[in-house]
């Protein structure tokens, strides 16, 4: 059997490629690995690694060698040197990576420099951080690439890979959030003690590339939630530089009865209380993919997800810059944006992965990679 190494580095790219680790596993085809690194590892931020373990995959490595230093190129070297150590250990065929974060860099790079295949979830998409320099260093040590849609397809093309590795299967996290497997309402609010009937969704991450500003952009979402005067579901953000700033404006929330503050919530969980949610606001991806798929009013606030989205194929999101009164105007008028929208994907990402695999040609792809020139035609 051929062996199939992902990795997982956050709660977020987890539950995006969950189905697929689950097929692999379940396959008499292939070996699944799963490499668990990062924000997991972190117990302030809810130590999501047991998450993983609860699945029952037959092959998990919990990288509790790692250290996470807060700074981004020492945590990268460091899980470079940690992976590559495992990897020497099961010697995988493929290494699958989702995503624009440090720990599916550092698979990019192990897997290009040992020459082993690289399979990139979700490449060629844009964002409005240091994340996008990084999603599309991946697309380039990456062999294979799976994309969410035509877009990101041609984002990829324009970056000089071949058409022939590209594959267009949606966003994969979008098979479970229309499945019926999902836990109901009900189960959600008890396993997490939500006493609201109605409520909305606030995910806030910081802005590597606008430190000096995430204190004050921070002050004014949590102004404008208060203001409101609305229930909410409070979720920690990511581990990326400035995190601890906004947890310390999240204090304030401790004391009001309408903030539920939670450090991670299970995918699955979270995918029912979005479903069942008036609003999510914040710069979560979240707000852009998952919230479209279920017309789920989203207030994307700042520049997180600049290019990420538009208006005429995201009709349930409005943008807004950090301003307390633009953002208490967004809340004022979520309803008129619940509006579904699929744009990233129907539903059959799992199959559509799997049934690449299968092929035997994906896995004659050349491990030597060459530019592929953009012709006036494909522009």
């Amino acid at each position: 059997m051929k062996k199939i190494l992902f990795i997982t580095g956050t709660r977020a790219d987890y539950g995006k490629i969950k189905s697929l680790i689950k097929r692999v596993d379940n396959s008499p085809l292939f070996e699944a690995f799963v490499y668990v690194s990062g924000m997991h590892l972190l117990e302030i931020l809810g130590n999501t690694y047991k998450e993983v373990l609860k699945d029952g995959y037959k092959n998990i490595q919990i990288a509790f060698d790692q250290a996470n230093t807060k700074i981004a190129s020492y945590d990268l070297g460091n899980t470079i040197c940690s992976l590559t150590g495992y990897v020497r250990k099961i010697c995988p065929d493929m290494i699958v990576i989702h995503g624009d974060r440090i720990d599916a860099l550092a698979g990019a790079v192990v897997g290009a420099l040992n020459n082993i295949r690289v399979a990139h979830i979700e490449g060629g998409e844009l964002s409005g951080t240091i994340d996008e320099s990084i999603r599309h260093a991946i697309s380039k040590f990456a062999h294979l690439h799976f994309v969410s849609n035509e877009d990101a397809k041609k984002r990829l093309i324009q970056l000089g890979e071949s058409i022939d590795n590209i594959f267009t299967i949606g966003s994969p996290d979008i098979d479970l959030m229309l499945s019926s497997n999902l836990p109901s309402i009900t189960d959600a609010k008890s396993r997490y003690e939500i006493p609201f009937d109605k409520y909305g969704i606030l995910m806030y991450h910081p802005v590597t590339t606008e430190f000096n500003l995430i204190g004050e952009n921070i002050k004014n979402v949590i102004n404008a939630v208060i203001e409101s005067k609305k229930n909410y579901i409070v979720i920690y953000p990511n581990n990326d530089l400035g995190y601890e700033i906004i947890l310390e404006e999240y204090k304030r929330l401790n004391s009001e009865t309408k903030f539920k503050i939670y450090p991670s919530l299970r995918f699955e969980h979270f995918l029912t209380l979005l479903k069942n949610s008036d609003f999510i606001m914040g710069n979560s991806s979240a707000g852009i993919r998952e919230a479209s798929i279920y017309g789920i009013p989203a207030i994307d606030i700042g520049n997180r997800q600049n290019g990420r989205y538009n208006t005429a194929t995201s009709p349930n999101i409005q943008h807004c810059p950090d301003d307390f009164f633009e953002i208490s105007e967004a809340i004022r008028n979520v309803e008129k944006y619940r509006i579904p929208s699929r744009v990233f994907g129907n539903g059959n990402s799992t199959e559509l992965f799997y049934k690449i695999l299968c092929d035997g040609k994906i896995w004659d792809t050349k491990l030597q990679k060459q530019f592929h020139e953009l012709t006036w035609g494909m522009a």
